[in-house]
């Protein structure tokens, strides 16, 4: 009997909990490069816009295109994938982010560049769902949450390091540099997801689509996309102006303003340490502290934070705090919801977080256009609050 074939036999053994630790950080790396490349574009507007001789509306668009395509095609494709080995589908996704930034970087035209985002998109939607069931599966009995919340690190980091190192590499260097140096960083996480995931065959697939039909119809889910998007939307409505908002609140420019998003994605990672422990216990009250953050955060940026530096400073942190830890409760909620059917709820889960994306960029843009700037924090707190009474009177029990 070989090594694997023992550590099989045993129930796992020290050396499979170490594989699957690194199969675990190796997950939360590929977040980090998804959400490094997803943000990227906004960080080199300028040069990619005299790169591919666009407008700077038009390299905005590559990131608005690309979560609308992830949002449309995270249930089809993920349902599509239902029977193949998640090790096998994870790791492709992640390959073909590299590709998409390989191809964005030798890309003659916006057109090329667009197709590549398009590509990447389409596979943005299925790594998502798949992640956190794919942590859970790798993780001890008793502790998917935990593992969840460290994949999750990958998120904030790439808020604190990721998209800046990579957006000072395009200043420096050129965007088509930057972009070259995304793809081979994915390259690289999807070579250590390839020797570090174990091979990890689909559980409980029920024939693509006609799970989600089911899902469809389960009000606990329901009620966990319903938080999700009411949250996400107050979120995202003022979190696109948060420069704006420092300045008005703060009288802070330049290097200070990012000093000040650095403590946002600073305090996501202090955020995943808090909730982590306590979301295998009890991901309602995980959330619930998430959600209670968010309403404190936003109101003190809405009613107090105006002309003090202190309360801005301390108000942002505390929302990148709850916000980051945020997707951790509700994902691990997800699980526990539909433990038999976990790729297609969190595929749900996803649509509802890009819906609460798209939504919030909407709202937001439609009131600070109205001149409005000042009613985002508030609105956010107001549909925090709404999310925290859904969570008080509506959040499901687990599957039994």
């Amino acid at each position: 009997m070989n090594l694997r074939m023992a550590e099989r036999a045993s129930g796992g053994g020290s050396g499979r909990s170490r594989r699957h630790g690194l199969a675990v950080a190796a997950l939360a790396s590929a977040a980090f490069v998804y959400v490094t490349a997803e943000g990227l574009p906004v960080g080199l507007l300028g040069q990619m816009s005299g790169g591919l001789h666009s407008s700077v509306s038009a390299i905005g668009l590559l990131v608005t295109v690309y979560a609308g395509v992830a949002g449309l095609a995270a249930v089809p494709v993920t349902a599509w994938m239902d029977r193949r080995d998640r090790r096998h589908v994870v790791v492709g996704a992640v390959s073909l982010l590299a590709v998409s930034q390989l191809v964005m970087a030798v890309a003659p035209n916006y057109a090329g560049v667009l197709a590549a985002r398009v590509v990447c998109a389409l596979a943005h939607g299925v790594f998502w769902s798949m992640l956190a069931p794919v942590a859970a599966r790798l993780a001890p009995p008793g502790r998917a949450g935990r593992a969840t919340a460290m994949v999750f690190v990958g998120n904030s980091l790439a808020l604190v390091a990721g998209i800046p190192i990579a957006s000072a590499i395009g200043q420096a260097a050129g965007w088509r540099v930057a972009m070259a140096a995304m793809g081979a960083v994915a390259a690289v996480s999807a070579g250590a997801l390839w020797v570090t995931m174990p091979s990890l065959p689909a559980v409980g697939a029920r024939q693509g689509l006609r799970a989600v039909k089911g899902l469809l119809q389960d009000r606990g889910l329901a009620a966990l996309c319903a938080i999700t998007a009411l949250a996400v939307i107050g979120h995202f409505g003022a979190y696109t102006y948060i420069t704006s908002l420092i300045r008005r609140d703060a009288g802070l420019a330049g290097f200070a303003v990012s000093a000040v998003l650095f403590v946002y994605g600073a305090a996501g990672v202090a955020g995943i340490g808090v909730v982590g422990p306590r979301v295998d216990r009890s991901p309602r009250q995980a959330a619930a502290l998430c959600v209670g953050g968010l309403v404190v955060a936003m109101g003190a940026l809405a009613l107090v934070a105006r002309g003090s530096v202190v309360v801005t400073v301390v108000a942002v942190g505390v929302w990148g705090a709850a916000f980051t830890a945020f997707p951790v409760a509700l994902q691990t909620a997800v699980l526990r919801v539909a433990p038999h059917a976990a790729d297609a709820a969190s595929a749900l889960y996803v649509v509802a977080f890009q819906i609460g994306i798209g939504g919030g960029a909407l709202v937001g843009a439609a009131l600070v256009a109205g001149g409005h700037l000042a009613v985002l924090p508030g609105l956010g707190a107001l549909l925090a609050l709404a999310a925290g009474a859904v969570v008080a009177l509506r959040w499901p029990a687990p599957a039994g």
